[in-house]
C-alpha cells in the first residue's frame, strides 16, 4: 500500500489500541511496532507520537546543537558499499588532517557559538592508540571547555583490533586523554544479515552494541543511531530498535546515563557502490514516529533535516521529534552521497519557532546552554 493512502484511511482496531497504550505511557513490544509501520495512517502515527513527546517533554521547547562534525580523516579500509567519504589508503584525495587544521576548525566551532565538536573518520590502518591519545590531549589542553564527542563504535573496534588491547582497556584510555561522549554512528541497521550486505568489513551489530554497553557502564554517555531506506525491511528496523531499547534497559538498571538521544537518518544514494532508489519522506516520518512510540526510555529524538531538508526537519517536530540537532557548520559524510545542507543559528531558531515552538540551543548532553 502506498504511503499516500495509509497516510488518510483510518486505523484498523488493532492498530488504535495499540497507538492509545504507547500514548498512555505502556511498553508497547516488537511485534506491535512492526504493526503500526506496516499498517498505521501516517497522520495517526505522528499524532501518537507528539502526543508522547509531549508526555516526556510538556514545554513547548525545541532545543539544537551549534557545532560541526570533524573528519579528521577519509581513509578507511571497510569500503562500506553506501559511503561515499572513503577513500582507499595511496589514493590520491585521501588525507589525514593535522593538528594545526583541527584546531582551526575548533577555534571556528567556538567563535560561532559552539560548545562541542563530535569527531570521526575512517578506519585508517596505521594509527596507533597512542595518535589518538595525543590528539584527544591536545585538544584538551588548548580547549579545555571544548565537549569531545568522537569516535564511533566501529572506529573504536578498529582501535582495538589495531592496539591489541581490549576494549574497556581502549575506551578508559581515551576517556582519559579527554573524550567526554560516543556518538552512535556506525550503527546503519543492527542486524547481521544486513551488515553483511552492504558492509561485510565493518563491525557486527554485536560488537556495535559491545562498545556502547562499555562506555556505559564506565560513564561515557553516547546516542544512538540508524541509517535505513536501503536493502532492510521494516522488521529490521525495529530488530535495530530493540536491541538499543533493551541495551537502554540494562545501562539505565546499572545507573548509567545510557543513550542521550535516538536519530535516525534515510540512506542517501548519490555516488555510492550500492545505488538504489531511495525512501520517501513519509517513510522517514512513518519510522521516526514508531522510534519514539518504540524507544520509551531515552529521552530524545532527533530531526533529521539533514537527509530530509529543513521543510521535513520541521514535520518531524510534528512526529516526536523534540530535537533539531545541529547547525552543521561543516559536515562531509552525507555530503558526498547527495546531502547538502547547512544552517546557522539564526535560521535553525527561525525554522522552529515557524513550527510553533520556542528554541533552546543544548550541549552535546542535551543541557541547555546559558543565553
Amino acid at each position: 500500500m502506498s504511503d499516500e493512502r495509509r497516510a488518510t484511511r483510518s486505523p484498523t482496531p488493532d492498530v488504535q489500541r495499540v497507538l492509545e497504550r504507547a500514548v498512555e505511557g505502556e511498553r508497547i513490544g516488537p511485534e506491535e511496532a512492526l504493526l503500526l509501520m506496516r499498517d498505521a495512517p501516517l497522520i495517526d502515527l505522528g499524532i501518537a507520537a507528539d502526543l508522547v513527546r509531549r508526555r516526556m517533554h510538556p514545554e513547548p521547547i525545541v532545543t539544537y546543537i551549534v557545532d560541526r562534525n570533524i573528519n579528521y580523516t577519509n581513509i578507511c579500509v571497510v569500503r562500506c558499499s553506501f559511503c561515499a567519504f572513503y577513500r582507499d589508503p595511496g589514493h590520491p584525495e585521501g588525507y589525514l588532517h593535522p593538528k594545526e587544521t583541527l584546531f582551526a576548525k575548533i577555534e571556528e566551532t567556538l567563535a560561532l557559538g559552539g560548545t562541542g565538536i563530535l569527531m570521526q573518520g575512517g578506519h585508517h590502518p596505521d594509527l596507533p592508540i597512542e595518535w589518538y591519545e595525543d590528539l584527544l590531549r591536545s585538544f584538551r589542553a588548548r580547549f579545555p571547555s571544548l565537549h569531545i564527542h568522537a569516535f564511533s563504535p566501529p572506529e573504536i573496534q578498529h582501535i582495538v583490533k589495531v592496539s591489541g588491547l581490549p576494549l574497556e582497556e581502549v575506551l578508559r584510555r581515551l576517556q582519559a586523554a579527554g573524550l567526554d561522549s560516543i556518538p552512535g554512528g556506525g550503527g546503519e541497521i543492527l542486524v547481521d544479515e544486513v551488515r553483511r550486505r552492504i558492509s561485510p568489513l565493518k563491525t557486527m551489530s554485536g560488537d556495535w552494541l559491545e562498545v556502547m554497553e562499555t562506555a556505559h557502564r564506565i560513564g561515557l554517555p553516547t546516542t544512538a543511531t540508524m541509517m535505513f531506506g536501503h536493502v532492510e525491511a521494516y522488521a529490521d528496523r525495529v530488530t535495530h530498535m530493540d536491541r538499543i531499547r533493551s541495551l537502554q534497559d540494562r545501562s539505565l538498571a546499572r545507573g548509567a546515563v545510557g543513550f542521550t538521544a535516538f536519530i535516525s537518518w534515510t540512506y542517501k544514494s548519490e555516488n555510492t557502490a550500492l545505488g538504489g532508489r531511495e525512501v520517501t519522506s513519509a517513510d522517514y516520518l512513518r519510522t521516526q514516529a514508531v522510534a519514539r512510540l518504540y524507544m520509551d526510555n531515552i529521552p530524545n529524538i532527533q530531526s533529521s533535516w539533514v537527509t530530509q531538508g529543513k521543510e521535513i526537519g520541521q514535520v518531524a517536530l510534528k512526529f516526536g521529534a523534540n530535537d533539531m540537532g545541529s547547525t552543521m557548520i561543516e559536515e562531509n559524510v552525507v555530503r558526498a552521497a547527495g546531502a547538502h545542507g547547512c544552517t546557522t543559528r539564526i535560521e535553525i531558531e527561525r525554522l522552529i519557532r515557524e513550527a510553533g515552538y520556542t528554541p533552546r540551543q543544548r550541549d552535546t548532553l542535551y543541557r541547555p546552554v546559558p543565553f
